[in-house]
């Protein structure tokens, strides 16, 4: 009887250290992320380029860490739908307070913030540095400089939506075209204007490469129809920090200045012509090894 109790008291005692080993093993690998979900789905905007330079960023260093990202893309409208099911993890790309209010007000009981990592976002309606024009208001009367066009992106856009219902009515905008089709097209119809030296207006946005590119200056907006200064957001499924909490904690202190944003941009959009962002991301991540060590310290 004596024996049989030491046994048990030894195999207990084996449990207890195992166990006790197991919790620190778990312990020490919390900061890797391997208490997350491997499989993560970050959606991405067509053509919000800031989106896709953040996406492919996190998706290198996620990557990294031992996780299986995908990125997926999409229009606005159907990405926060499918945020609110979970069919999606996480967007970057949520520009508040006005961009995507409307979609906040849908969909806000069904999402988390998770970070707000760039302060110095705004939409405009920009020009050809050399335009005659400086403001707004003075783009009815000189209608016919610009072709008597205003060239936009996406018709779901939250741009497309304030230049419609706001800045057009104000100023007095109702016989100019607006076009909109895509970000790549206006995209398109602003390299040609460049490079034949003709006057061009264009609804955009910073943080955008462009800006870097091309010779533009924003149209003051003296009523400000498009709002002030937006703050860009990362928002993920209900239950993301349930699903990926050191994730969220390594987002949670997100933050991407203009600068560095658009040097990365310029990597992958302008110094770059092709679709596989990877090697380049690498590449910028090596020369900025400092900042996105921080990232997740």
């Amino acid at each position: 009887m004596k024996n049989r109790s030491l046994k048990i008291l030894s195999i207990g005692a084996i449990g207890m250290l195992t166990l006790a080993g197991c919790t620190a093993a778990e312990a020490e690998t919390v900061g890797d992320g391997n208490s997350d979900n491997k499989d993560l789905t970050i959606a991405v905007f067509n053509g919000w380029d800031e989106g896709i330079a953040a996406s492919e960023l996190w998706k290198a260093i996620l990557d990294e860490k031992g996780y299986n990202v995908e990125l997926e893309y999409a229009d606005v409208a159907p990405v926060y739908a499918g945020l609110s099911t979970g069919d999606y993890d996480v967007n970057l790309d949520v520009w508040l307070p006005n961009t995507h209010a409307s979609y906040l007000e849908e969909y806000g009981d069904d999402i988390t913030e998770l970070a707000a990592w760039n302060t110095e976002a705004k939409n405009t309606i920009a020009v050809n540095a050399d335009a005659p024009i400086d403001s707004l208001a003075e783009l009815a009367e000189n209608a016919d400089l610009f072709g008597n066009t205003i060239v936009g992106i996406e018709p779901g856009a939250g741009l497309t939506e304030a230049v419609t219902n706001n800045s057009i009515p104000t100023y007095g905008l109702e016989d100019m075209d607006y076009q909109t089709s895509s970000t790549a097209a206006m995209l398109t119809e602003l390299t040609a204007a460049e490079k034949s030296g003709e006057n061009i207006a264009v609804t955009l946005w910073e943080p955008h490469w462009a800006y870097g590119s091309f010779d533009l200056k924003n149209l003051e907006d003296p009523e400000g129809t498009l709002g002030d200064a937006e703050t860009i957001h990362a928002y993920g499924k209900k239950d993301f920090s349930t699903d990926f909490p050191q994730a969220t904690e390594w987002l949670g202190g997100f933050e991407l200045d203009l600068e560095r944003l658009y040097s990365l941009e310029t990597a992958m959009f302008v110094d770059y012509d092709g679709q596989d962002y990877g090697p380049i991301v690498a590449k910028w991540i090596e020369d900025n090894q400092e900042y996105v060590d921080s990232l997740t310290a």
